[in-house]
């Protein structure tokens, strides 16, 4: 793993050391300060491309593609909001998903396996323990944006989100977000529709590099991908990891997501 990672800068494999525990300890306040942390050049030089010269091939011919008009909640409704209600503005996301079982023995699952950086998660997440997902499509995903197309706004449903950007786009492509636009006590309704109408001067956008570890607390932080444009798409993986082990999604789940069960 020492040459795919650049583990001399994030010593993941040296849990306990002075640095490994310099390292949690600042990605955990950036965490509580901030929403999230980012390891920049987490990837080794070279390390990026050659993830996306394997995924291409099914990245190209046999990702599944997702295009759907939904609202920031991912939900046809909220019972307490009525249906015209500007926090339920309708917005498109288009996407390219090649799952885990389509990538067997790549760079991208090596990392997503690596026991170290499951460990290293963990502590900066204030976790006993992480475990790998055991569900064969979904625990590993790699999401192609091509021109034209964005992830829209929305919440996680889970309470962090771990991202390793592969290959940045010409343009675009950059992650807008909203640090605690909602809280698990106060839905901020109106919040949610000032940012859907562009008028939350609160909004950040993040510019990331390839190579790039993100960890993302996004359950009451609202965020998407912006609008890719130019010939290059933005490939990014996303990593799924749990607090118990062997968990599956189930057969809506996955025909939802990946349009097949298996």
């Amino acid at each position: 793993m020492k040459d795919i990672l650049d583990l001399d800068r994030y010593p993941l494999h040296r849990e306990g050391s002075p640095e490994w525990t310099r390292l949690v300890e600042g990605s955990r306040t950036a965490l509580r300060e901030h929403g999230m942390f980012n390891l920049e050049g987490f990837l080794r030089p070279g390390i990026a491309e050659k993830a996306v010269a394997e995924i291409r091939p099914v990245m190209d011919t046999n990702s599944h593609v997702h295009k759907r008009m939904h609202n920031i909640y991912f939900k046809p409704s909220i019972p307490e909001l009525a249906p015209d209600h500007p926090a339920l503005r309708q917005v498109e996301t288009i996407s390219h998903t090649v799952c885990a079982d389509q990538i067997s023995g790549s760079t991208v699952l090596s990392i997503y396996e690596y026991e170290p950086l499951v460990r290293f998660l963990a502590a900066t997440m204030d976790k006993p323990q992480l475990h790998v997902m055991q569900d064969p499509l979904a625990r590993a995903n790699v999401m192609g944006y091509r021109a034209g197309e964005a992830l829209n706004w929305h919440f996680d449903r889970s309470e962090f989100t771990t991202t390793l950007l592969l290959q940045a786009p010409e343009r675009g492509g950059d992650f807008e977000y909203r640090t605690d636009l909602r809280s698990d006590s106060d839905p901020n309704y109106d919040g949610v529709a000032k940012l859907l109408e562009g008028r939350d001067p609160e909004a950040k956008i993040l510019h990331i590099k390839a190579g790039t570890l993100n960890v993302f607390r996004g359950k009451n932080t609202a965020h998407r991908v912006t609008t890719v444009d130019g010939h290059r798409e933005r490939m990014i993986a996303v990593f799924s990891y749990y607090e118990r082990p062997g968990v599956m999604f189930s057969e809506e789940e996955r025909i939802g997501f990946y349009g097949r069960a298996a």
